[in-house]
């Protein structure tokens, strides 16, 4: 029976069934399979059986001919040339064939660690699964989604004072390894207001997930979290279907008209992973070793984030970026900086200060703060900046005894007030604050001492 008849056969079929082709080599990794080019397209499933007669889990990436190629989610230990390769076709009424990429989120899975196709992860048992929808959603309609909505209190002063966020705002938190982001992802998971936090860990080190979750997020992060795993050593179509899975949830929650938070640590990894997808199917490297795809699939991923369509909640999102040797300009963070609403920069020289979180409040914006922040907030804002930046140009020139008190009225200003500001900046993990708070804390550090001149403009 030729392919065609049998498949008008399997159409009309009530019950599911299934057509099967043949590896015929695998080279780095990637699985060339003839026989179902047909039926196949980019992003279908199938399964590859071992010589043991277990079964790995594939997904098209490309095509060179007739030839479909594949990567395997898993280990292909026994696959070689002349496994089979199983495509399930589903029946009436879906009449698809393959099956592109799917999750089933529900209201449920808050408080569970699932990894990207949902198995639960955390020993609890299994999970209820709502209807399936597909993990490459387009984003919402540019003209018909909604506003951003009010200010939202991240529960970090740094950003509340100085970066302050509105409801469906995309920020990104740019910074090297071992500067705390994960430290300050937590705060934002514990003390954030929103009605569900979706947190994706794209290929987290195996070894610092638990430690995470219990000691970082703590119970309270982990009750009104929805968190998607994947650790460094799987496969680059898990990590990459750990972003997509964690916007897929959010998406779901945004859907049921509440106000999400998205933490997804890394950007980088999630492109690192794109990478290794592209040059496996044969698309050749450009930007640093990055091919052109990639900055192709990094905004479809990022402008799904943000306020839904009317009537809808919002996603407002943090999105982490590991800047390689602290260069913030290298591709990943240029294209991102580029996409998103503000950027939040932690500074190592911080850190190693003893400052945490290391925000630089100097070199991070938010865009939508002329839209968010009354004229008293606004114009406190201005001036906590006018002096820290005054603050940290005469720095070098205090240190080294070139500058003598007295000498301008406003250095000797920014001088005081410097180490107030920088105070307020400090917090720790476990305290929580807002908005209001962080602006009146922002005033009484800005506040002239009795007897003492204000130089303020």
């Amino acid at each position: 029976m030729s392919i065609v008849r049998r498949l008008s056969y399997l159409e009309r079929s009530e019950t599911a069934a299934r057509l099967e082709g043949t590896v015929t080599a695998i080279a780095g990794g990637t699985i060339h399979v003839t026989g179902l080019s047909r039926l196949l397209g980019v992003g279908d499933r199938l399964s590859l059986i071992g010589r043991a007669g277990h079964a790995t889990r594939a997904e098209i990436i490309g095509f060179r001919g007739e030839v479909a190629q594949a990567l395997p989610f898993g280990p292909l230990d026994g696959v070689g040339p002349g496994s089979r390769a199983v495509l399930p076709l589903i029946g009436p009424p879906a009449r698809a064939f393959g099956q592109g990429a799917t999750l089933t989120p529900h209201h449920s899975w808050i408080g569970r660690v699932l990894d990207p196709c949902g198995v639960p992860l955390d020993g609890k048992g299994s999970v209820r699964r709502g209807p399936a929808r597909a993990l490459r959603a387009l984003p919402a309609n540019a003209v018909s989604r909604g506003r951003l909505g009010p200010p939202l209190s991240l529960g970090v002063r740094a950003m509340d004072a100085f970066t302050t966020c509105r409801q469906g705002q995309r920020l990104g938190l740019f910074a090297g390894s071992g500067v705390g982001k994960s430290t300050l992802m937590a705060m934002l998971a514990r003390h954030a207001v929103c009605d569900v936090v979706v947190l994706a860990l794209v290929g987290e080190r195996g070894r610092e997930v638990r430690e995470f979750l219990e000691d970082v997020l703590g119970p309270d992060g982990r009750a009104r979290a929805v968190t998607i795993v994947a650790t460094s050593d799987a496969s680059p179509l898990a990590r990459r279907d750990a972003a997509l899975a964690a916007m897929t949830v959010a998406e779901f929650f945004r859907d049921s008209g509440n106000s999400v938070l998205l933490l997804m640590d890394s950007v980088t990894r999630f492109c690192l992973s794109l990478r290794e997808i592209a040059l496996a199917a044969g698309e050749l490297p450009a930007t640093r070793g990055y091919p052109p795809g990639v900055f192709a699939e990094l905004p479809r991923l990022l402008e799904r984030a943000g306020p839904g369509p009317e009537g809808t909640g919002h996603i407002t999102a943090l999105f982490t970026v590991l800047v390689e040797g602290d260069d913030m300009n290298e591709p990943v963070a240029d294209a991102a900086r580029g996409i998103l609403d503000g950027h939040i920069v932690l500074d190592r020289r911080i850190a190693e200060a003893g400052r945490y979180p290391a925000i630089d409040v100097l070199r991070s914006l938010s865009r939508t703060v002329p839209g968010c922040l009354t004229p008293d907030q606004a114009a406190l804002a201005l001036r906590a900046r006018a002096e820290l930046a005054l603050h940290a140009e005469m720095a070098d020139m205090v240190r080294l005894g070139a500058y003598r008190p007295g000498t301008d009225p406003a250095v000797d200003q920014a001088l005081r007030l410097a180490p107030r500001l920088l105070k307020i900046l400090a917090q720790d993990q476990d305290e929580p604050s807002d908005i209001p708070a962080a602006f009146a804390a922002l005033s009484a550090a800005l506040a002239p001492e009795p007897g003492a001149r204000d130089n303020a403009s």
